[in-house]
């Protein structure tokens, strides 16, 4: 893990006195032009979602000067998988946490959903990868408390995106959705 950055979570940032005005003002230098999606989320929604434990955002912040180089946000929701694109090992794990919905390999599940990441373009300091490191890490802190064993993600299918993903990452994709504005979306899976 890279150690010129810590994260926080804004929970713990919101319930410290004058917490309100720091989140305020470290979302306030973020921004994210490449996908204004991810900007929004954090400048109109990451407080309430947090508020209403819908799901929580943790901020990547620099060690030398308390900025905030970067988001993601964690929660927890159910999915569908088509378990016959998985492998046998992948499968068999699968099936330890999940219902079977038809005879056809389909199987429903509680999952860990990295929700949004993104980086503060205002402060190109943090990659992609390393981004992606420290929601991993959280959820691997939070499977050792309450167990679970997979995560999720949604993308555009973006080549750096899918590189990103699946290359570096090891995710797999399991199935393709589209959201409210018909934009295409993989959804890739990580066993833990």
């Amino acid at each position: 893990m890279h150690t010129n950055f810590y994260i926080k979570n804004i929970q713990e940032i919101l319930e410290i006195e004058n917490g309100q005005e720091i989140v305020d003002g470290m979302i306030s230098s973020f921004a994210c032009p490449i996908n204004i999606d991810v900007e929004d989320f954090l400048k109109y929604n990451a407080i309430t979602f947090a508020k209403k434990h819908q799901s929580i955002t943790y901020f990547v912040i620099d060690r030398e000067d308390s900025a905030l180089v970067g988001y993601f946000t964690l929660a927890i929701k159910p999915i569908n998988i088509d378990a016959t694109l998985l492998s046998n090992t992948q499968k068999n794990k699968i099936e330890r946490v999940s219902e079977k919905i038809d005879n056809n390999g389909k199987y429903s599940l509680s999952a860990y959903l990295i929700a949004q990441v993104a980086k503060n373009f205002n402060y190109k300091r943090i990659s992609g990868n390393e981004l992606l490191e420290f929601a991993l890490s959280v959820i691997c802190n939070i499977q050792y408390e309450i167990g679970g064993m997979v995560v999720f993600l949604e993308s555009e299918e973006k080549e750096k995106l899918m590189k990103l993903y699946e290359i570096n990452n090891s995710f797999k994709r399991f199935a393709v959705r589209e959201n409210k504005e018909n934009v295409k979306l993989i959804q890739l899976l990580k066993i833990l």
